[in-house]
């Protein structure tokens, strides 16, 4: 049964019975993660004044988490104890029932959530998002975002088209724009500051903190629950590794990019040793392959885990790997992130915005194809040195899913941000940034527009 099932069966229910669900409901929201504009207000209102649900021990109704068929079963027996006062009804017969199910079934029961999604107005059109590198599936909700009618700005590497969700028309254009080499490798946030026409930005958690001084971003929601960026090792080679940490036992060198922080971190923790980090990878194969497999090397498990095996003949074989997340380098990358500056002047599109890409984050996870054609689209029109195919584009969205990237952090919410998690990121960080810093964890980030009711 659908998430919406709940407030279907409420509502239909009462529209077979005559029952004025209006008449019921109390002035103000009595469950705060069903506000007055959300599509199942009005049913679970109604619901909760006859007696039908009581909601959650901590006062909430969490709409968004799936029914089980114990659930509907009790909703039913609650309807006919409370609202029928008897074991069967010629008010609502075999015949209503098949007719809720199939209205259920068929969807025509289910309010978009229109007015509450309807963008214009609201945001800036066409609302435009700066990444930080060229199309992949990891950005994979944005581009769920984007319309069929989407166009492709092959010179300045840029899609934009009208702003939908899963058939709905928001009521403005969406602009999602490449970055690396499309914007000269700047920092997103530098080019942010540069740049008034962009909107949101991609940011991550390690970044934010490094260039708080200069161009500070504050973060509303984080698609991604954990960092793809990891390390990787042949397990031929290497076959009693098992981790990073094992690495750092092992004495292997781990070759890394420069300029990055996450090494760093991992020798403070002791996890490895400043002798082991080579931070010479330029992101070419070649050293990997030459050398055997003798060394480890930075990557991404959204792609080089299926490039090493079926994209690079000379290698041509599994790799083994860690997640940099798992080894205690919890960053949030690829968050969704303004200007401080900008946040009251944004705040009423974030209000509506933000759940919006909750919701695709759900919406791309659950049906990927349409999107990742989009990106695969741009990236082939874009003609780089950047190259991404079908095959690959599906293989990250599967390993989003299977390595936990995407989904809920330890509550029922998608892209909500921990606030324990951000503080042992700045812990873990301090040796990297020093003392007296200008802004404190809770700085970089607010939950104030998520909707916790949405979650996987």
């Amino acid at each position: 049964m659908s998430k919406r099932a709940v407030a279907a069966i409420f509502a239909c229910v009462a529209a077979i019975l005559g029952t004025s669900a209006a008449a019921a409901i109390a002035q103000s929201p009595r469950f705060p993660d069903v506000p007055a504009d959300h599509y199942a207000h009005e049913a679970v209102e109604w619901a909760a004044q006859v007696g039908v649900t009581t909601g959650y021990e901590d006062g909430t109704f969490k709409p968004a988490r799936p029914l089980s068929k114990r659930h509907a079963v009790v909703f039913m027996e609650r309807y006919y104890d409370e609202i029928l006062q008897a074991s069967e009804s010629a008010d609502f017969t075999r015949g209503d029932m098949m007719v809720l199910l199939k209205a259920i079934n068929d969807g025509t029961l289910r309010r978009t959530e229109g007015a509450s999604m309807d963008l214009g107005g609201v945001c800036p059109s066409p609302l435009v998002v700066q990444t930080d590198w060229f199309p992949e599936s990891e950005q994979g909700a944005l581009y769920h975002l984007i319309g069929d009618d989407y166009t492709v700005d092959a010179s300045n590497q840029r899609v934009r088209g009208s702003m939908v969700l899963d058939g709905t028309d928001l009521g403005i254009e969406f602009e999602v724009r490449s970055g690396g080499p499309a914007i000269g490798f700047s920092p997103v946030s530098s080019h942010m500051y540069a740049d008034d026409s962009i909107h949101l930005g991609l940011a991550s958690t390690d970044s934010q903190m490094r260039r708080w001084d200069d161009a500070p971003l504050v973060s509303v929601v984080a698609p991604l629950e954990k960092s793809p960026q990891m390390i990787m090792w042949d397990p031929q080679t290497y076959p009693n590794v098992h981790s990073i940490a094992d690495l750092g036992r092992e004495g292997v060198t781990v070759n890394v990019f420069g300029g990055g922080v996450f090494s760093s971190v991992l020798v403070a923790q002791g996890t490895l040793s400043r002798e082991q980090v080579d931070a010479s990878y330029d992101g070419a194969p070649a050293r990997f392959v030459s050398e055997g497999g003798a060394i480890a090397q930075e990557g991404f498990a959204t792609l080089d885990v299926y490039t090493y095996e079926h994209v690079h003949q000379q290698w041509g074989r599994p790799v083994a790997f860690q997640l940099l997340h798992d080894a205690g380098f919890e960053v949030y990358r690829q968050n969704i992130a303004v200007r401080p500056r900008d946040l009251e002047s944004m705040r009423p599109c974030l209000e509506r915005l933000v759940p919006v890409i909750q919701r695709a984050v759900i919406s791309f996870t659950a049906s990927p194809d349409r999107a990742n054609a989009t990106i695969v689209d741009a990236v082939d029109k874009y003609r780089s040195f950047w190259t991404y195919t079908p095959d690959m584009a599906a293989f990250a969205a599967q390993a989003q899913r299977a390595f936990g990237l995407v989904g809920n952090g330890p509550d029922s919410t998608v892209g909500n941000f921990e606030a324990t998690r951000v503080q042992r990121v700045l812990d873990g960080l301090l040796p990297v940034l020093g003392d007296n810093l200008p802004f404190l964890a809770e700085d970089l980030y607010t939950n104030e527009f998520i909707d916790d009711s949405i979650g996987f």
